[in-house]
Parts: C-alpha cells; structure tokens; sequence
C-alpha cells in the first residue's frame, strides 16, 4: 500500500507553475508587492516603509496586482 501525499501533489505543482506564469505578467513594482506581501509576509505597512510608499499606495498596486494575475490563473 502507498499514502498519497497531498501536500506535493501534481495539483500544488500546477498550481506553482500557474502562479509562476500569473506573475511574469506583473511590472517590477507589483512583482515586489506581492512578493513581499504574500511570499515573506510582511504587512502592507511594513511593504509601504521598504519601499517608500504610502500603505494605501500598496493596497491599491496590491489589489490591481492581484486581479491582473487573476486573468492569467
């Protein structure tokens, strides 16, 4: 018998290469967003002071980031 094992199954591969594809289509400024935000999980605030915007400039360029990934998932 073989226990499957979920957590590195075909689907987290795909859905890996898909996220991998949704963010070629981003500019650098997103690209670090949703990097920072998501991947290291810092908070917007803490994205805002790293790279010297504002918290709602970062929520904006992170909301239009993500439904422009969106398109391409």
């Amino acid at each position: 018998d073989q226990v499957s094992d979920e957590k590195n199954g075909d689907g987290l591969w795909l859905e890996n290469l898909s996220l991998s594809e949704a963010m070629q289509h981003l500019n650098e400024r997103e690209k670090k967003i949703v990097n920072l935000r998501f991947f290291e999980g810092k908070t917007q605030t803490e994205v805002s002071t790293e790279i010297g915007i504002s918290q709602a400039q970062v929520s904006r360029l992170e909301k239009s980031a993500l439904q422009h990934m969106r398109k391409f998932m």
